[in-house]
């Protein structure tokens, strides 16, 4: 089977390159925005077609959640223009799409972990655009799987823990929201299971929950950084409304995750364990 991963340099198509050879039956093409520009539909058609693409599984995204209230225009065009015509361009050459959302499809105020077949309802410009973007993929009637996600942190590019372990060595004290509770994803956990789902035979398309076991706050994760790393800084433990965004973030963001695990037989680690892999690594 060829793969293609589109946002190679991003975390989560970071950590599928670190694994491909434990794939060795399988070839895999890794691009970004400087080798194919997923919203020319001309460039994915030929892309697909010249390199017999089986599955493609869409990394790429618009991913700064704050600015996204300021450049709707970009974060529509890559994160729902984009993997409809990615969809559109699967289809006609009969490849199968597995596409990465996100937690922020949902409100975050049910309380009670959220199962794929539950409704939507975005808070911010980002959730909305990837809301777009998973509406636009189901409407081209390609086969395969839409895999949300949350939380999601690696040794690449930049994200909680890395700021975490930064602002660790420079400050004695840090304020991070307690009252927000989530699954943090260790992208190299997510990047195994998106090649073991991409190996999968696909009728239609289906809508997947993924994230580490377990749940916590900000705080939680933040504090149990310091911990692993023997950091002297203190967590001070702050609302919400006292470190305010220009995004709202869900104040909730835990997945039922059963259906994912009874598709491919899995067990998830839990985030701790992930954590103290990423840390070590780091």
């Amino acid at each position: 089977m060829n793969f293609l991963i589109t946002g190679a340099k991003g975390q989560l198509g970071s950590k599928i390159k670190d694994y491909k050879n434990e794939f060795p039956d399988h070839r895999f093409f890794f691009t970004d925005v400087d080798t194919l520009d997923i919203t020319d539909e001309t460039s994915v058609d030929n892309f697909l077609r010249e390199n017999k693409i089986g599955v493609l599984i869409n990394c790429a995204a618009y991913t700064a959640v704050d600015k996204a209230e300021s450049e709707t225009d970009l974060a529509q065009k890559l994160n729902a223009d984009a993997p409809g015509l990615l969809a559109k361009a699967c289809k006609q050459n009969g490849a199968a799409l597995i596409h990465v959302s996100t937690d922020y499809v949902f409100s975050g105020k049910t309380f009670t972990p959220y199962r794929e077949e539950m409704t939507t309802d975005p808070q911010s410009a980002y959730g909305k655009t990837k809301l777009d973007g998973e509406n636009a993929v189901e409407e081209s009637g390609v086969a395969g799987a839409i895999v949300r996600t949350s939380w999601l942190y690696s040794e690449y590019g930049n994200n909680f823990v890395k700021t975490m372990l930064r602002l660790g060595v420079e400050r004695e004290q840090l304020s991070v929201v307690f009252d927000q509770a989530g699954s943090p994803t260790y992208a190299g956990d997510l990047a195994l299971t998106l090649v073991k789902l991409a190996l999968q035979e696909f009728s239609g398309l289906e809508i997947y929950h993924y994230s580490n076991e377990g749940v916590c706050s900000w705080y939680d994760f933040a504090v149990e950084i310091m911990k692993h790393k023997s950091l002297d800084c203190k967590i001070k433990p702050i609302e919400s409304k006292d470190y305010p965004t220009p995004a709202a973030r869900p104040p909730y963001s835990v997945f039922n995750k059963s259906k994912i695990k009874n598709k491919l037989g899995i067990g998830i680690p839990h985030w701790r364990d992930s954590l103290t892999i990423c840390l070590d690594k780091l």
